[in-house]
């Protein structure tokens, strides 16, 4: 199978070209690597069944002469940084729905017919029912992140009923792993190394939310995208539990062999403007289909901690 897969030199984009080659695809990778890093590719780079385009998904005739050909493309690329959404409003309207928009034209052009779509809990706001199944509603995103991510949902979903085109869309709780370069396993790393007797935790520390690994997050998209054949699949895609900020700090700190560290609060049940303080989805409708997370929210967090530390 020839696959596109935007974001590819990103964090989960990565791993999910890792395992595309590993079953046999050939893979033509698109990143402008805004945050991609060519490193997370370098195995790949002598392989025939690999390519990378240097590409911006906001230019449209370039676009559209990279997918033609295409069987599948997995579409990854997004900024990822939900608070950066507060400072710069610009930023997820031009990386997600723009970008998506633009993907979709070009797979139109092309008459590609199929995508999978890495989407977010935060298009669920802060829901009232816990665990949070699909079916959820109405969706209020708190933050321009949430909005944007639902707004591309919306763009897919109509492109395939248009133009009878299939989706996959997957709604992620906290993705965590080797290669993060973001998220609060990264700050705590960073703030420790910088401080080893005092960690700063954003709000009360009581945000309570579900972590899962990015090897059980690339599984799950590529298991559903085989067992499921609707014109729109939506999948939440998490573990069973939850952790919070305080519980994360204390496994960093262990990892890291520190001790007498001082944990002190910026305050509110917050971490910051659009923060959902507890999430946890329900990923009923993935198990219902016979898929199971391999980790739980402490392993994740644990071993993303292990790995982050080792790489440097």
């Amino acid at each position: 199978m020839n696959t596109i897969v935007t974001g590819g030199a990103g964090f989960i984009g990565s791993h999910m070209v890792d395992m595309l080659l590993a079953r046999g695809d050939e893979v033509i990778v698109l990143d402008n690597l805004s945050s991609g890093r060519m490193e997370f590719l370098k195995d790949h780079i002598q392989d025939k069944n690999f390519r990378f385009i240097k590409i911006d998904l906001l230019d449209l005739e370039k676009l559209m002469r990279a997918v033609k050909g295409a069987d599948m493309v997995f579409h990854l690329a997004a900024n990822p940084d939900v608070r950066l959404g507060a400072e710069n409003t610009r930023i997820h309207l031009e990386q997600n729905i723009i970008a998506t928009y633009h993907l979709l034209e070009a797979m139109r052009v092309n008459k590609l017919r199929g995508i999978a779509f890495t989407s977010t809990s935060t298009v669920y706001g802060e829901a009232e029912l816990i665990p949070t199944p699909e079916e959820y509603g109405p969706l209020v995103p708190i933050s321009l992140y949430g909005a944007s991510k639902l707004a591309c949902e919306a763009l897919i979903t109509s492109y395939c009923h248009t133009f009878d085109m299939k989706s996959w869309i997957f709604r992620f709780a906290n993705i965590v792993g080797q290669r993060s370069t973001h998220g609060i396993i990264v700050d705590f790393i960073n703030k420790l190394r910088t401080d080893p007797g005092t960690l700063t935790i954003l709000g009360n520390g009581r945000q309570r939310k579900s972590y899962l690994h990015v090897s059980d997050c690339v599984d799950a998209m590529l298991f559903s995208v085989k067992n499921s054949d609707e014109m729109a699949n939506i999948f939440n895609v998490g573990s069973n539990d939850t952790i919070d900020a305080t519980e994360i700090g204390k496994i960093v700190v262990e990892e890291m062999g520190l001790r007498k560290v001082g944990f002190s609060y910026t305050g509110g049940e917050r971490g910051w403007k659009g923060d959902v303080p507890r999430m946890l989805l329900s990923i009923a409708k993935l198990q219902k289909l016979g898929w199971n997370p391999v980790h739980n929210s402490e392993n994740s967090v644990r071993e993303t901690a292990r790995s982050l530390l080792k790489d440097g």
